[in-house]
């Protein structure tokens, strides 16, 4: 079991890289008007930080911890979602460059750690 949870940190860090650098192609697309391009890996961002945030809360469950709160996470999909729906690319690309991709960035320097047992 360790070895799994091990695993899945690894995974996690590998692919928050990933999604940190990603945001950056996906602003650039939408100012580019390559829409069709931006909204493949929109896609593929919203599934990629779905299973990052299952993992925070699977972590958890196993009393590991990373101070990144999924909320945020939500908050960034929640946004995206209703700039796509008016159309507002320059505000969706803002958004990757300014704010999703700074919080990405700040991520990839936290580690989990293993929360202590309650010795009551």
């Amino acid at each position: 079991m360790m070895n799994l949870i091990y695993e899945t940190q690894d995974s996690f860090y590998q692919y928050i890289e990933r999604v940190a650098s990603g945001t950056q192609t996906i602003a650039d697309y939408l100012r580019e008007d390559k829409v069709g391009e931006a909204m493949q890996l929109i896609a593929q961002f919203s599934e990629g930080v779905a299973w990052l945030t299952k993992v925070i809360v699977l972590m958890r469950e196993h009393k590991y911890h990373i101070n990144i709160d999924p909320s945020q996470i939500n908050e960034f999909l929640l946004e995206i979602n209703d700039g796509l729906e008016r159309q507002d690319y320059v505000i969706v690309a803002d958004m990757f460059e300014y704010e999703i991709k700074p919080f990405f960035e700040e991520a990839t320097k936290e580690r989990f750690y293993q929360m202590k047992e309650d010795k009551n």
